[in-house]
C-alpha cells in the first residue's frame, strides 16, 4: 500500500529519538511476537499427521464474493491447508521467537536489530509460502503446458478473466465458452466484434471435429464438459491449483506422457 513508506519514515524517526515510549512499543512487539509464536507451534502440532495431496488448492475453499477485498481471499484458509505451509510456518515461527526475545534486549542494538531480522525472516516466510500458493493464484502451469503442445486452438471455459494470464503467457489467441459477461459483453453482440464467443452447442461440435483443440476450466466444472464433450474425446494434459487443461486429441508419444 502506498502509506507503507510513510509509516516506515516516522517508526524510524521516532526510534531514532528514543524515549520511554520506543520502549513501551518495543516490549509490545516482544508480547506480540511471543503470541504468534505459541500460535504458530499450535497450528503445527494440529496439522502434523495431516497428508498434503496435490497442491494446497485441495485443501482451500472457495468464496467468491469476498475476492473484490485485498484480503478476500484469506477466508480460503483452512486448517489443513497449514500442512502444505509447514516449512514457511517454521521460518515464520523462528522469527517471531527471535523477535519476542530479541526486543527485551537493555541495548537498542539488539533490540532493533532482533526486530529487523524478525521482520527479514517472516517476510521470506511470506515468499515461501506464495510459491505454495503459486498454482492456485496463477495459471502459469497451465500456459506453459499450452506452450510446449502441438498448434491447436485454445478455448477458455467462462469469462475472460478467469483465465486471462493463459492469454498473456501463452501469447494465444483463442476462444470464450459461455464468455459473454461482465464488460465484454458490452459489445460482444455488435456488427463486427470478433467471433470469439461459443456456447455449448458450438463447443460440442468443435471438440468433436478433427481440429485440434485446448479448454482449460476449474475442477468443479469437470463434469459438465465431460457432458458437453464427451468422455472419449476429452484427454487430460494438466491439473494445477484447481485448474485442468484439456485436449480433444489423444497424444503420440512425440507429444509427451498424459496427465491421468
Amino acid at each position: 500500500m502506498p502509506c507503507y513508506p510513510a509509516f516506515a519514515l516516522l517508526i524510524g524517526s521516532a526510534v531514532a529519538e528514543g524515549g520511554s515510549w520506543i520502549r513501551r512499543g518495543a516490549q509490545a512487539v516482544s508480547v506480540t511476537a511471543a503470541a504468534a509464536f505459541v500460535a504458530v507451534i499450535a497450528i503445527l502440532f494440529a496439522v502434523r499427521d495431516v497428508a498434503t495431496p496435490g497442491d494446497i488448492s485441495a485443501a482451500l475453499t472457495q468464496n467468491p464474493d469476498s475476492y473484490t477485498l485485498s484480503l478476500g481471499h484469506m477466508q480460503d484458509l483452512t486448517l489443513s491447508s497449514f500442512a502444505y505451509l509447514r516449512a514457511p510456518l517454521i521460518l515464520a515461527g523462528a522469527a517471531f521467537l527471535l523477535g519476542a526475545i530479541g526486543s527485551w534486549q537493555r541495548r537498542e542494538r539488539y533490540r532493533f536489530g532482533a526486530m529487523v531480522l524478525m521482520m527479514v525472516l517472516f517476510f521470506h516466510a511470506a515468499r515461501i509460502a506464495l510459491v505454495a500458493f503459486d498454482p492456485y493464484f496463477s495459471s502459469r502451469q497451465l500456459a506453459e503446458t499450452l506452450r510446449q503442445a502441438p498448434p491447436g486452438t485454445f478455448i477458455a471455459d467462462d469469462q475472460y478473466y478467469s483465465f486471462s494470464s493463459i492469454f498473456f503467457y501463452a501469447n494465444r489467441e483463442g476462444l470464450l465458452l459461455n464468455g459473454r459477461k461482465n464488460n465484454l459483453e458490452y459489445g460482444s453482440n455488435e456488427p463486427g466484434a470478433p467471433a470469439v464467443f461459443i456456447d455449448d452447442a458450438e463447443f460440442a461440435v468443435r471438440w468433436q471435429s478433427e481440429e485440434r483443440y485446448y479448454l482449460a476450466t476449474f475442477a468443479e466444472q469437470r463434469a459438465r464438459i465431460e457432458r458437453l464433450a464427451g468422455k472419449q474425446k476429452l484427454f487430460p494434459l494438466l491439473e494445477s491449483g484447481g485448474k485442468l487443461l484439456f485436449t480433444n486429441r489423444a497424444q503420440s508419444a512425440s507429444d509427451g506422457p498424459e496427465l491421468k
